[in-house]
């Protein structure tokens, strides 16, 4: 099956309930109109916390994740207000939860929001040998993540905007599983030895000065 991923931004005079609401009208258009297979949504409907370990951005954006088997370009999404770029990509989902809340409820806990750029420097063979052989095991190893949904940008769908290499959401079953160190990168004397594996390996295959992060919510919206 076919994924393709849709970036909207928010604009300055949106608060987030607003933004979160335009994003949900959005997918629901989306998916009356074109009926995909299946389409999900993940957005920051809430500031993140002022203080955290994770440098979170503050400004607003929303995932539209497409499933569908046709190469049907999604105009409604492209001529979204904040529309920023499609993408089609290869999904993969080394750590999977089992849904039961209802489609158009936000899945259980938060998502950490990941886009970024392959380091400058290091073929691309390299980079996705980093990210998927030793970056991968070595979150799912610190991190109490619930869902892990990693997807490799293969193709621009519009020209005129710009590239990521790859957009990651990484889930947890609560907030604090998230934003507290302590239950993120572990406790007691692995805490410090865990921040820093991670700091040196993200170093070490990403453009680290290009990261984006966010605080976000996921939505199956069918």
């Amino acid at each position: 099956m076919r994924k393709e991923i849709y970036l909207v931004r928010g604009n300055e005079n949106e608060d987030y309930r607003a933004f979160t609401d335009r994003i949900l009208e959005l997918a629901g258009e989306t998916a009356a109109k074109f009926n995909p297979d299946a389409l999900r949504i993940t957005v920051t409907k809430q500031a993140p916390p002022k203080i955290s370990i994770i440098p979170f951005k503050k400004s607003k954006i929303a995932v539209i994740s497409v499933y569908k088997e046709n190469h049907e370009s999604v105009d409604v999404l492209k001529k979204a207000a904040g529309f920023i770029g499609a993408y089609k990509v290869e999904e993969a989902i080394p750590v999977a939860y089992e849904k039961t809340w209802p489609n158009g409820e936000p899945t259980p806990g938060v998502c950490l929001l990941t886009l970024f750029h392959r380091k400058p420097g290091i073929d691309y063979d390299t980079f996705i040998n980093r990210w998927h052989n030793g970056h991968t095991p070595l979150s799912l190893k610190i991190h109490p993540l619930w869902n892990y949904n990693r997807n490799v940008v293969l193709q621009k769908l519009c020209d005129s905007y710009g590239w990521y290499d790859g957009i990651v959401e990484e889930q947890t079953r609560t907030r604090a599983a998230l934003l507290n160190p302590f239950k993120f990168f572990g406790d007691g004397l692995e805490i410090t030895g865990n921040m820093i594996a991670v700091y040196k390996d993200v170093r070490s295959f990403l453009d680290y000065k290009k990261i984006e992060t966010y605080l976000a919510t996921e939505y199956h919206i069918i």
